[in-house]
Formats: C-alpha cells, structure tokens, sequence
C-alpha cells in the first residue's frame, strides 16, 4: 500500500480541525528553550520540527516560502499560542480521553478507505511514528475543544440578527428542504416524433410497474435509465428543490422517504424520481427521547479512574433500588440537570456528543445504561418516554443560530488568540 503521509494527516486532519501538522520521526540531539510561555516553554527542537513541517505543507500546496526569519516568526508565534491554549485546557480540566482520539483517528483512517490497523500500517509504512501521530492529533483535538469551549461563550446572536437571516433570500435558501433523490431517465431526442414519444412512455411505465412490483430501484437505473448517473444506481444525493427541473421538484416535495414518483414528462423524456431521505424544511417530525443522567467529571481532585470507579458504584445502588433522582441530586457535576434529578428533557439525536447518543438511542425505555465515557467525563443515564414532534420551524430557528454563530465564530476567534497573547508572560530566548 503506497499512500502517502501527506495524504493521510495534511487532509484529514485538516478537514476535522486546524491547519493540519504532520510528523518529522528524526531526534534532534541539542535543544535549548527558545521561548518560555507564563508556566511553560517551548523548545528548540519543537520550533526547529515545526519549520519543516510547515515548509513541507507550504511545497505540497506550491506555495512560495516566505523568507526565513519571517517564516520563523510566525511559527514561533504558532507555537506560543498552542501553549497557552494547552495551559488554559489544563486549568480548566479540558481532556481528550484515548476514546476520543479512537474516533478521530478512525474518521480519518475512514476518509482514506481504510481501518484504524491498516492506518497505523500505513504510516509505518512510510517510516512514521504511530504513537507520535496519535499525540499530534490528540493535541489538535484539544486545542479544537479549548478554541470552541472559549470563543463560543463570546459569541451573541440577537433575535433581530435571526429574523433578518430566516426572513432574507439567502436565509430560506439555505434552510429549505433537502432530499437524497434516485433518478431514472427514459430519454427522448429534442425533436422526437410522437411514434419514439409514446414508445418512451410505455417503456417508462413498464419500469414503474417492475417498481410496484418491488424491483430494487438501483438496478433498474443501470439497466434501463438514460441519465449520466445510471451507473451510480441513479444517486443524485443531495438536492434542494430549487436544484432541480421545475416538474421533478414539484414532485420531489410531494414524496415521502421510500416512496416513488409516476412518470414525469419533461422536454428530455420521461422521469421517475425515489425519495430516499430528506432533511431541513418547515416540517421536521423527529423522534425525541425523554433522558436524565448523572455525569462525574475527572477534576483536580479526581482522576478519570476514580471517577469511572464512583460512577460503577452509583450504578450498583441505583440496579439495588434506589432512587436515579435522588442519586443525581447529590452526586451529578451537571449542576443544571443535577438539580433536577438528573433531567436532560426531550433529546434528540444531533444535540448529544456521539458516545452519549450512542448510549441514548440503545437503551429501552424504563432502563438504566451501564456507565459510559465522553470527553465530558463518566455518565449513567436513563429513558424515561419516547415521542415523535414536528420540530420544523424550531430546528430552522437552531440551524440559523448555527449558521450565524459559525460566520461569527472566525472573527470572534482572532480577536481571543491576540487577547490571550497579549494577557500571556512570553519571554522569547532567540
């Protein structure tokens, strides 16, 4: 397997995080502090190892390098502040749990069309450090957790902000309707005789009629469909209505998930459209839990083991019959749902990290969960009910705030970084 690092670390973990860094695996004998960051330093080696690095993204994107000293200013000054953020991640008792970094590293190894093992392979393959890449992504994940846990307590959307956006044109474009489309095409010449019109007709009709019958839509498309995307089972992905012919639009908004179109004319012959999925739009029926948890957090004064160790031994009492309520009451970190016995309300999937919703969604209704690890620390929880709720106007209002909250979130982020560079004691030993 030739792949290279480059293709591996530079756009994967670009795509999940920060600008990315890939690994130099050569010792450097000598070091000395090049600067020293209010509790700690930054070493000679880390900057000369990072100068590299950053000439090695600058020549694979060809990009002219920037003189030498300027190029290592500006790496230095990098490096100053993932200091401090690491430092302000370890006040605050911020964490990646080797769990986390499980899943970064199979995202990334899944990006690439390849398991964790055959990763690890590869970037041994291409003389590599593994345990080096896992710390490097580990560091990126942290400095991502500090980035989001501080910048977005400074950002503020106004009600006057989410009207403006939900009321303008871009605004209902970009949170109108989405649907995952297959297609069948049986097309006709532009200017067909009514002979090859009727002819596409009937053939377009037998393809309906295998459909009605349970023939599987994806095959039908390759074998019948005239469309450039036959070959791909007639997948069109994603699509809002907006996207497409007027008539096939039209139609898309009247099906519902697993359902399928008549024929549709069109001047280019004869359509037949499946909704496979759709998502966003003013009607959204979602199906929402009713949870409470207890959460124990690994802090100054207790590590992640011990907290693993109270949590199985809050789970054990509560399996011997005592109260989840009152258990959460007492010992739960989450002040805000401890205070109410543990109650996270009606949730529902996309507002949980995913070990939680995992959990979540596997656990009966009436039953307690065995204890489970997120990077928020160790949790038991509970489903209470289950309901279905037509959140569509509520989630177009969330995925506003969203897409508001993100445009403002780069700016917002520069302003912090000069904050705490200018709040921080840099003695730079150079």
């Amino acid at each position: 397997m030739t792949i290279k690092l480059r293709k591996l670390l530079s756009i994967a973990v670009f795509a999940l995080l920060t600008p990315t860094q890939t690994l130099l695996a050569e010792a450097i004998p000598l070091d000395r502090v090049a600067a020293v960051v209010n509790e700690g330093i930054v070493m000679q080696s880390e900057l000369t190892q990072r100068i590299a690095i950053t000439k090695e993204q600058l020549s694979a994107r060809k990009t002219q390098l920037p003189p030498e000293h300027i190029l290592r200013k500006q790496v230095l000054n990098r490096l100053i502040l993932e200091s401090i953020q690491k430092q302000m991640a370890s006040r605050q008792g911020i964490r990646i749990s080797d769990g986390q970094l499980n899943g970064a590293l199979g995202r990334i190894a899944s990006q690439n069309g390849l398991s964790i093992e055959q990763f690890r392979e590869a970037l041994i393959a291409e003389g590599r450090d593994y345990k080096q890449a896992r710390e490097q992504i580990r560091n990126e994940l942290l400095i991502n957790s500090v980035q989001q846990n501080f910048v977005n307590r400074r950002i503020r959307v106004t009600e006057q902000e989410l009207n403006n956006f939900l009321n303008s044109e871009n605004g209902k474009a970009e949170l109108s309707a989405e649907y995952s489309l297959g297609h069948i095409l049986i097309a006709t010449p532009s200017q067909a005789s009514p002979e090859i019109i009727q002819a596409a007709e009937k053939s377009a009709h037998e393809v309906y009629n295998k459909l009605e019958s349970g023939a599987d839509f994806s095959q039908l498309a390759v074998e019948f469909s005239n469309a450039p995307n036959a070959l791909k089972g007639g997948d069109l992905g994603w699509r809002k209505a907006a996207e497409l012919p007027e008539t096939l639009g039209d139609a898309a908004r009247k099906l519902s998930p697993a359902e399928f179109s008549k024929p549709i004319r069109s001047p280019s012959g004869f359509h037949i459209i499946l909704m496979k999925d759709k998502r966003g739009g003013a009607v959204q029926l979602v199906e929402q839990l009713l949870v409470s948890h207890i959460l124990l957090k690994p802090s100054e004064i207790r590590t992640s083991a011990q907290a693993k160790r109270q949590i199985n031994q809050l789970s054990q009492r509560i399996q011997s019959g005592e109260e989840f309520t009152s258990i959460a009451k007492e010992y739960s970190d989450d002040s805000a749902s401890g205070s109410e016995g543990g109650s996270l309300g009606w949730t529902q999937n996309g507002q949980m990290v995913p070990e939680f919703e995992q959990v979540m969604n596997n656990t009966p209704i009436g039953h307690v969960s065995a204890p489970f690890e997120s990077r928020f620390g160790w949790h038991i929880l509970t489903v209470l009910d289950k309901r279905t709720q037509d959140l569509g106007e509520e989630m177009q209002e969330s995925r506003a705030r969203a897409v508001i909250q993100k445009r403002k979130f780069n700016e917002e982020l520069t302003n912090w970084l000069r904050e705490i560079h200018s709040q921080a004691y840099i003695d730079i030993k150079e």
